[in-house]
């Protein structure tokens, strides 16, 4: 697979990713594109000891790791009691509630949910992580249940 077919198949989950991890449109752009440019160095020294997936999302995750830690600055406010945008039922602003939800995770149970999303494997998941399978699959189903509840919260399951 050269360069140009991983970019294409892989740089919208991977900016997903970083936009739930973050929630900031410009800096998810700029970590996705850091992480494509780690890809293109590195691609050569790529071993195939995992898939390329999990190689790719384990370099996003770390890059925003690291914007976390050098900007400490997340801003994660409490969602509004009351949400205009939701009242469209258009399937942006499910999404944008959505992540706005996730933003207010933990931080790992932020990547793993974006993981999650993108359709990775829950093995994959430990993978990239490097956490163990049977603590993914708790930790999936807890995050899914923070979520239900936010979403009830706020009229979204009624």
């Amino acid at each position: 697979m050269d360069f140009e077919e991983i970019y294409i198949q892989y740089a919208p989950g991977i900016y997903r990713v970083c936009m739930a991890y973050l929630n900031d449109p410009d800096q998810a752009r700029d970590l996705c594109q850091e992480t494509f440019i780690s890809v293109w160095q590195n691609l050569s020294s790529f071993r195939e000891q995992s898939k390329i997936s999990t190689w790719i999302f384990r370099i996003a995750t770390n890059n925003c790791l690291r914007a976390i830690e050098k900007s400490k600055k997340v801003k994660i406010s409490g969602l509004p009691a009351e949400l205009p945008f939701i009242q469209e039922e258009t399937k942006e602003a499910k999404l944008n509630f959505l992540y706005r939800c996730i933003a207010e995770l933990e931080e790992t149970d932020r990547i793993i949910i974006s993981l999650v999303l993108e359709d990775l494997p829950q093995e994959e998941i430990a993978e990239v992580t490097g956490m163990g399978y049977s603590n993914i699959r708790v930790r999936i189903h807890r995050i899914k249940e923070k979520l239900t509840e936010k979403f009830k919260q706020h009229g979204q399951f009624e």
